[in-house]
């Protein structure tokens, strides 16, 4: 298997560190609003390079973050009104709805930013006992830049070249040694969430909290670090700096990036009208579309989301679950017989398209090509099936597409919809949560109705619903 590694500029074979195991970091979004289709396309891609580790039979340790204190979650309590863990842990909740949708995999541990400031606290204090880190007048901790040797190794720019990284606190030139170096720990704001610390009541900057939380979760070395393009600079890098410096051994061995995603061949802007909300989406198509759609290119090209492309890969998804519905339909009434040499020989020819599909992935996770050899799969098995076949055959043959579909975490099989009458039953069951106020159950109701794709709108007229 290679992979593109970001920190060599070429693909490697990948040698995991413990065999048979995984260790995989993936930085996650900043939870102050819904998450739009430029967050989702690292959670899809990343995903499935953890459910194909997971098919050719690693132990995946897949650890993505969910950064819950930051000065957009802080202006956005203050414009509602309410509390930054209030915003914070509302948009979690319904970052996990859209995941679910998306059929992104829990994680195996999904770390808040705030729950781990005493792991950050310790690695700053470590990192000014080294001397990569002072704290300047104010009480804000900055790290030295220039002394770690390796800076820049990862985006690959010159340490003279750089400017500091642009998420970082604005303060006046005097209270930094070097105007590379980029903050640690923040003194507090009025009205600000602040922790106690050697240095200040203050917060965490934004690079520490993943060094702390992948050493935490998946220790000192990782197997593989990943994210969108734009974190490259200065975020992991960063990361690399503070970790490497920390810990004493090389942080990642490898670097993935996926490359950004345009609207209509311009880039994602609010200002420019073409800002997409994964939910605003979700009320045009079926989320799996839109994962289909992610996995038509390979992950490190850039990809055009438009109106017609989304109805293309809604043609291209419809094809495969036509298929796979057809293959079930015949084994309900076929000859339960032992297979034929016809069939044998059938099933072997098909090997080749799960030969292809594993030489995509194998290629730096070519999920383009890959989706290319499930749909061959899928015209072969549309001209070698019909009621004469074996109910084993059939069973193989659907089998072989269920496996490659579910390791690009494609659903083929659809659970039956609800009735009407589960439907009205749930809902009364929801309001009369909500009449004795328990509006956490009332909450889960809803929530479990729209796992089932059915949407609740509340009325002065009553509770109306919809399929979606």
């Amino acid at each position: 298997m290679k992979i593109y590694n970001t920190l060599t500029r070429k693909k490697e074979e990948f040698i995991p560190l413990e065999e048979g195991k995984v260790k995989m970091y993936v930085c996650g979004p900043t939870v102050y609003n819904y998450i739009h289709i430029g967050n989702a396309r690292p959670m899809i891609v990343f995903d499935t390079v953890r459910r194909y580790m997971e098919y050719k039979g690693y132990e995946v340790n897949f650890v993505s973050n969910f950064t819950d204190v930051d000065d957009k979650i802080i202006a956005k309590a203050a414009e509602e009104g309410s509390t930054a863990e209030e915003v914070a842990q509302r948009f979690i909740k319904e970052c996990k709805k859209d995941m679910s949708g998306m059929n992104v995999l829990p994680a195996t541990t999904h770390p808040l930013a705030t729950q781990e400031i005493g792991g950050m606290i310790e690695m700053i204090s470590k990192l000014i006992e080294k001397g990569y880190a002072y704290r300047s007048e104010d009480g804000t901790v900055y790290y030295r830049t220039r002394k770690f040797k390796d800076y820049g190794k990862l985006s690959h720019k010159n340490i003279d070249d750089l400017q500091a990284g642009h998420r970082d606190i604005k303060v006046t030139g005097e209270l930094k040694e070097d105007a590379l170096d980029f903050v640690l720990w923040k003194p507090k704001k009025e009205g600000e969430p602040y922790w106690e610390s050697p240095w200040c009541g203050g917060r965490p900057g934004w690079h520490i909290e993943c060094s702390v939380m992948s050493r935490k979760y998946l220790g000192d070395e990782i197997d593989i670090h990943a994210g969108g393009e734009d974190l490259i600079f200065p975020h992991h890098e960063n990361e690399i700096a503070q970790s490497e410096a920390a810990n004493g051994v090389e942080f990642s061995r490898y670097w993935m990036h996926n490359a950004f995603l345009n609207i209509d061949n311009r880039k994602m802007s609010k200002s420019l009208g073409n800002f997409f909300t994964v939910r605003e989406v979700a009320g045009k198509y079926d989320l799996q579309i839109l994962r289909f759609f992610m996995l038509s290119a390979h992950y490190r090209s850039p990809l055009n989301f438009s109106a017609d492309l989304m109805e293309a890969a809604k043609s291209g998804l419809e094809r495969i679950i036509t298929a796979a519905e057809n293959i079930r339909h015949l084994q309900k009434s076929a000859p339960d017989l032992e297979l034929t040499e016809r069939e044998d020989a059938l099933l072997k020819e098909a090997e080749i398209y799960t030969e292809k599909f594993e030489a995509a992935m194998e290629d730096d996770f070519n999920t383009a090509d890959a989706v290319s050899a499930v749909f061959e799969l899928v015209k072969f098995s549309n001209t070698n099936t019909s009621a004469d076949h074996s109910k084993g055959y059939l069973e193989k043959l659907y089998r072989q597409l269920l496996t490659l579909c579910n390791t690009l975490g494609i659903i083929i099989e659809k659970e039956e919809e609800m009735l009407e009458d589960e439907i009205e039953e749930l809902i009364a069951k929801r309001q009369a949560a909500r009449k004795e106020k328990d509006f956490a159950k009332a909450d889960e109701i809803r929530s479990l109705l729209l796992e089932k794709g059915i949407q609740l709108k509340d009325t002065r007229e009553g509770v109306q619903w919809k399929r979606v």
